[in-house]
């Protein structure tokens, strides 16, 4: 059921290209995961700091294939959790909310940050993302035209 102020969800693939753009990611490969409730963007490196009181995290994310496509990213920290992985592992993982553009529609969702180095995809965007908003059919993939790197302004 979708919420009537939102429009009907759109039918997407099973993986995709999205942008983060408060991240500076204008565009990157995501798998879709109707069996994972949450979302978990892979990092390279993390690191915490305080900024004004608050924690913050600086982590890198290879937004492409080669080491160029290398982003530093900054964003308030949400929570730190407990998360369950595939194969039954519990982990503490770092959270963050953050702006996802995908199939031309903007929204928060809230990120899990970890190592998905040994994952096909550097991120897994899960139910609650999805949630109203998009069904996947998995039959499909890149239904969504490639992004424009303008699409991600910091602001």
């Amino acid at each position: 059921m979708t919420d009537p102020a939102n429009p009907s969800p759109i039918v997407l693939g099973w993986r995709e290209r999205l942008a983060l753009p408060r991240l500076g990611i204008a565009q990157l490969k995501v798998k879709l995961d109707t069996g994972a409730r949450s979302s978990a963007l892979h990092v390279e490196s993390l690191e915490t700091f305080l900024r004004e009181g608050i924690m913050w995290l600086r982590f890198t994310v290879r937004a492409g294939r080669y080491p160029s496509d290398t982003v530093c990213c900054e964003a308030p920290a949400l929570d730190r959790r407990m998360v369950t992985d595939t194969g039954g592992r519990r982990t503490e993982r770092w959270f963050i909310r953050s702006e996802i553009l995908l199939a031309g529609r903007r929204f928060e969702a809230e990120i899990n940050l970890t190592d998905r180095r040994h994952m096909l995809f550097p991120m897994l965007l899960g139910r609650s993302a999805l949630h109203g908003r998009f069904v996947v059919d998995p039959a499909r993939a890149y239904t969504q035209p490639r992004l424009l790197p303008a699409a991600t302004d910091r602001s």
